[in-house]
């Protein structure tokens, strides 16, 4: 028997408001052993993050555990004086939060902040606590941890700030590590990394791991056991193989129907959890999610099911109709569209759609485009010392009506690319031509006139909307800009924009702050949307939300563009999202566009080594998949933008790299029809096709290397 290290019993936690008390936690019992993963999954709101918080008695002054206990190793933490809790919380018990560079002092070297908890509750001198940080800095896989000790948390990409994060919490070797949402903001291939370090360390120093996490995908690679959580309580719970294979509540069911699939069929929509959780100040009686049910009956409505494991299999469930079946079988049930993108049904239809592009005429051109950041020192001279090469000679054109995909981890240069395109950053060289005008050499008036048909919908929609504006003035503004309208027809507009993008006119009298990250995005849509623009660029438009919500702003952005005849660049580092919304996709490495293509060839018939370990790395809500393909992908750190590799920019990373790829720059080739790559030892052998108007510029009569020359070839470091 494993010894359990965490054991919670029917823990209610609840935040006292003026208005109201609301119960997050009610009535939630589990259990995490030594060397164990248990995943803790749910939408926002479902308190599944305040369950984490209360075992670490971290709660807001407003939040309090009113029932049950907590107990690490026997000792119930919940009945604990503050005083006592101080010598548990981080010594026994650690906590990973979501955003490490709001959870890590700016004003300290992050060498201070490991070495703290050691200094803390371990006594160690000054030494001793330094020695300790570099070791758990070795620990987490820091690139040169000794002289990354003096560093500051801003000097740091994002998944190196999470490892730092992680080095914190595991400074007094706890015996639980709680991780709440690690890799949310991260890209899949920093967030493979994260989770595979995760992982190494809990089987390493038999750790017990409570993961909180709305990602499916993650939870299916990396826990050992699930639980669900809605509107406060568990819904279900099971090992994870039993969960995905028979899963049982149809809360469960519908999460797993939401998430984007590599082989779903871009041309339906996905399916989405209609309306929205229950108010937890005034929870209803019966079953909490009765209004969002497919199955729910009169039953439902009249009394909450209890959580009970009906065949004593280790697999309890709170549902009077448990779903029966496998998925494909019960979306056949229901009438679901199950075609995959494989389909020859599913083929038909983006035949039609690729004939439909090819006829349209060209609305966006971008060609050699370079932007370059100046880096400078000294506080008064400011003196150039070098640059960041954000973007490097990248073109692309665009087609009236087209979704274009830019992909690749942060830093390649993509959100610049988007800001150049709206002309938000102004170009080194290159030109942008946009319906025949070329925006780069436009000023003034006539650049703010040419602005009202693009629009940017930025990736943050609580940090871009003024949080002292109501939605209404915010939506009218760009109206007021241009004066466009009177006032009552700019007022008619706003409340026309609300109720396209899915939410009440009422909301024109709402803040920011009062409205949910997802109906933050449809404001940020709507405010794209105001002037009637052509094209929207979308930097990142669903990568925080969760996959409930993310499946309704995927299909409102698909049914907004064919009833406006919208172009979109959007941009994502989330591979799975861009199959569903992309017609093209252009995928980006350290400023360079490395492969662009038909979004069917490009993930089916891949070409660049780069693009292959970011599909790779795509979490799969699918435990055997998951769990086979741990530890591949993409490995390494991006290297810096100022000083960028030599020859070909991936080769530091690439299995595939030789001599060559040092020396050269691989040149863009043609591997078929408006598919392109830059590989000295591609995938595929080229076509010599060199129909693509790209290709024209930069095709080469550079012979490749046979595939069988790719067995041998060796890593260069």
């Amino acid at each position: 028997m494993a010894k359990v290290v965490l054991e919670v019993e029917d823990l209610r936690t609840e935040f006292h408001l003026r208005s109201a008390n609301v119960g997050a936690v009610d009535g939630v019992s589990f259990s995490v052993n030594a060397g164990e993963c248990v995943g803790l999954v749910g939408e926002s709101g479902c308190g599944k993050s305040t369950t984490g918080l209360s075992v670490m008695r971290l709660l807001p002054n407003v939040g309090h555990v009113v029932g049950g206990s907590v107990k690490v190793n026997g000792v119930d933490l919940a009945s604990l004086r503050e005083k006592e809790m101080e010598d548990y919380r981080g010594n026994e018990v650690a906590m990973i939060f979501q955003d490490p560079m709001t959870s890590l002092n700016p004003t300290m070297t992050i060498g201070r902040q490991i070495a703290e908890p050691v200094r803390l509750h371990r006594g160690a001198n000054k030494q001793e606590a330094r020695e300790r940080a570099i070791e758990v800095l070795q620990l987490v896989g820091m690139p040169r941890p000794a002289e990354r000790m003096n560093y500051y948390p801003h000097q740091l990409s994002g998944g190196l700030r999470q490892r730092v994060m992680i080095a914190i919490a595991l400074a007094c070797e706890p015996k639980l590590l709680i991780a709440d949402e690690p890799t949310t903001a991260l890209d899949v291939t920093i967030q493979a990394q994260i989770l595979n370090l995760i992982d190494h360390l809990r089987e390493s120093l038999g750790m017990a791991v409570l993961l909180i996490t709305h990602d499916l995908g993650v939870i299916a690679g990396r826990s050992d056991r699930v639980m669900v959580m809605y509107a406060g309580r568990i819904v279900e719970g099971a090992s994870t193989e039993e969960l995905f294979e028979h899963m049982r509540h149809p809360y469960a069911e519908a999460l797993l129907e939401s998430i984007p699939r590599l082989e779903h069929d871009a041309t339906q929509q996905l399916y989405s959890i209609p309306g929205v959780p229950p108010d937890l100040s005034n929870p209803p009686a019966h079953c909490r999610f009765e209004p969002r049910c497919r199955y729910a009956t009169d039953l439902c409505r009249q009394q909450y099911p209890p959580l009970a494991d009906p065949n004593d299999a280790g697999h309890p469930f709170a549902c009077f109709n448990p779903v029966e079946g496998t998925l494909s079988q019960r979306r056949a049930a229901k009438g679901i569209d199950v075609d995959s993108a494989g389909s020859e049904a599913a083929k038909a239809r983006a035949a039609l759609r690729v004939n439909d592009l090819d006829q349209r005429g060209t609305i966006l051109e971008v060609t050699n485009l370079v932007k370059e950041f100046p880096v400078t020192a000294g506080a008064v001279l400011q003196r150039r010392i070098g640059s960041v090469k954000a973007v490097s000679d990248v073109s692309f054109s665009v087609r009236q009506g087209e979704t274009f995909g830019l992909v690749g981890e942060s830093g390649c240069g993509k959100t610049t690319i988007g800001r150049l395109v709206v002309q938000l950053e102004k170009a080194n060289s290159g030109h942008i031509v946009f319906e025949g005008t070329d925006v780069t050499k436009l000023h003034g008036t006539a650049l703010r006139r040419k602005r009202r048909d693009m629009q940017l919908m930025f990736q943050d929609p609580y940090a871009s909307l003024d949080p002292r504006m109501r939605v209404g003035s915010i939506l009218r503004e760009p109206l007021v800009v241009q004066g466009i309208g009177s006032r009552a027809d700019q007022w008619d507009r706003v409340s026309s924009l609300l109720q396209e993008v899915g939410l009440s006119p009422k909301a024109a009298g709402l803040y920011p702050h009062e409205f949910s990250g997802g109906q933050r995005q449809r404001i940020g849509f709507a405010r794209a949307l105001a002037l009637n623009p052509k094209l929207i660029v979308a930097d990142e438009p669903v990568s925080a939300l969760d996959v409930s919500i993310q499946a309704q702003l995927l299909n409102l952005m698909k049914n907004l563009q064919a009833s406006h005849n919208l172009t979109y660049i959007v941009i994502s580092h989330d591979l799975a999202v861009l199959r569903y919304l992309s017609d093209t996709i252009g995928v980006m490495y350290l400023g360079k566009l490395v492969e662009l293509g038909p979004a069917q060839l490009v993930y089916e018939q891949t070409v660049h080594p780069y693009t292959e370990g970011l599909i790779t790395t795509i979490p799969t809500p699918d435990p055997a998949q998951e769990k086979a393909k741990k530890n591949q992908g993409i490995s390494g750190e991006l290297p810096s933008a100022i000083d960028p590799p030599s020859g070909c920019r991936f080769r530091t990373r690439c299995a595939y790299a030789q001599e060559i790829c040092a020396e050269a720059e691989p040149p863009l080739r043609p591997f078929g029809l408006r598919h392109i790559a830059a590989c000295h030892f591609p995938l595929r052998e080229p076509t010599g096709d060199a129909s693509s108007p790209e290709v024209a510029a930069t095709a080469s009569a550079q012979a490749v290397a046979s595939r069988s020359d790719l067995t041998g070839a060796r890593r260069l470091g």
